[in-house]
């Protein structure tokens, strides 16, 4: 997730348009040109930014209601851009990160998990043809199963992350996104809390991929990957189907999913301690 070398304001201008023609489809409004607010490093700027922002995000379809209730009341936060200057865990040796995010109890509580939910379990990986110990490894990989999915304003973290110009075209797609969610009706604003760098939900997804592959795995009308599990977990096999898994085929390194697992996590560590992860839970 790196921008490129060109022009900041031109790299952000291009990711709003784009997005916005995304929005207006899923929204259903008719998309209009965009603007872009000027990005800046540290706290000065962000509150004439979000003022600017706001008016992008009208023009990209985004309601009033949702600007006022979910974008206005955000604050910059130097805690965000801390932790995204500081990001060291995908760094680590693959025995280390096993440590660190799939440790022996995490084996022992996913197969407890499997044999509990076998049944909603079973109807996904028939649905989507991923293997449910794949799913499971994830949802522990990313949160605990669903312990630590976060506890930040999703919101803050990522206006923070668009007026940031480190990578703000990135991150203001994201953010559009996130209003999206709230004005689709899926979520609430004071709901919309995760991980610093505006993950959501039990298995961490960004809000675009939100927007794309959250399913409705409850039936309940709305796809809400913070409280159901349903929605949880037929949404993350359903990205990872989305992303081209084959049914009934291999995962492991060498293996035709293997791949698809880098759609999810870019990190080789990651890949590689999600396949093992995997067939820990299987055997």
């Amino acid at each position: 997730m790196h921008l490129n070398k060109e022009n900041p304001m031109k790299a952000r201008l291009t990711s709003i348009r784009a997005l916005t023609a995304t929005l207006a489809l899923a929204l259903g409004v008719t998309a209009a040109p965009a603007l872009a607010a000027q990005c800046g490093n540290g706290p000065g700027g962000f509150n004439q930014w979000k003022q600017q922002f706001a008016q992008e995000a009208q023009k990209a379809g985004i309601s009033g209601g949702t600007i006022n209730s979910a974008l206005m009341p955000t604050k910059y936060s130097s805690k965000v851009i801390s932790l995204d200057r500081n990001q060291h865990s995908m760094k680590l040796s693959l025995d280390a990160f096993m440590q660190r995010r799939a440790p022996a109890s995490f084996v022992k509580k996913g197969k407890g998990i499997i044999q509990k939910n076998a049944g909603l379990l079973n109807s996904i990986e028939q649905r989507y043809g991923v293997q449910k110990e794949v799913i499971v490894a994830i949802w522990g990989m990313e949160t605990g199963f669903g312990a630590n999915s976060g506890n930040m304003n999703i919101f803050s973290s990522l206006a923070t992350l668009a007026y940031d110009c480190r990578r703000s075209a990135f991150f203001t797609e994201e953010l559009l996104a996130a209003l999206a969610i709230v004005d689709r009706g899926d979520m609430r604003p004071e709901n919309m809390r995760g991980a610093w760098a505006g993950e959501i939900g039990q298995t961490q997804f960004l809000a675009k991929n939100y927007l794309r592959f959250a399913v409705d795995g409850d039936g309940n009308g709305r796809r809400d990957l913070i409280n159901s599990k349903a929605d949880v977990l037929a949404s993350t096999a359903n990205f990872l189907r989305q992303h081209g898994w084959r049914p009934g085929a291999g995962y492991q390194e060498g293996q035709p999913n293997f791949s698809v697992l880098r759609d999810w996590n870019r990190a080789g560590v990651y890949q590689k301690a999600l396949a093992l992860f995997a067939s820990k839970l299987a055997n």
